[in-house]
């Protein structure tokens, strides 16, 4: 089972949340589907993936975005995703 729950953060203040439930298994190959799924949600734009995001979610179960990772520019700060299943 997957949940990931995602938070927009502006100011330390999270403005926007959505938590991901899937019943499948989590599999690392699909996680940029899984983001773009919460950013579809959130209204707003998927950042770019690399593998730094993947390793920082595996190891410590949360992963942060910040302006950077974006193409488009943003109105928050950065946008987290924490593994809820634990």
């Amino acid at each position: 089972m997957i949940r990931i729950w995602a938070k927009v953060i502006k100011k330390n203040k999270i403005l926007r949340q959505f938590m991901l439930e899937k019943t499948e298994s989590m599999d690392y190959s699909n996680f940029y589907g899984y983001l773009r799924e919460i950013c579809e949600n959130l209204d707003i734009p998927t950042p770019v993936l690399i593998k730094t995001h993947l390793f920082n979610y595996a190891k410590y179960n949360t992963v942060r975005f910040r302006a950077d990772d974006f193409v488009e520019k943003i109105d928050f700060d950065k946008l987290e995703l924490e593994n809820a299943f634990l």
